[in-house]
């Protein structure tokens, strides 16, 4: 699991059928640097399957690749991420120093 900020969401006007009612957003991932700077260091950004209802700038843990697509056995669905939880609060002290 990795921690990921959202930072959008996605709008389908066509879907498939194999996609599931829900929430698409756009999350950038978080490394150390962001966790305890806030600044916006880290450019990865993936599109989460989300059906918690999480909303834009909320922390969310998110599952990736065989495991995303777990909650939906024995259906086969087209997801890379899926978001297993929305973070209240977490406590983050690095080791080392960060630049």
């Amino acid at each position: 699991m990795r921690i990921a900020r959202v930072i959008g969401k996605v709008t389908l006007n066509n879907a498939t059928e194999e996609l599931l009612p829900g929430s698409y957003l756009i999350v950038r991932t978080c490394n150390r640097g962001t966790l305890v700077s806030r600044n916006e260091g880290n450019d990865e950004t993936l599109v989460l399957y989300d059906s918690l209802g999480a909303g834009e700038g909320d922390l969310v843990g998110l599952v990736e690749g065989r495991e995303a697509t777990a909650p939906f056995w024995p259906e086969k669905v087209p997801y890379d991420s899926y978001n297993a939880c929305i973070l209240d609060s977490f406590h983050f002290e690095p080791v080392m120093e960060v630049d």
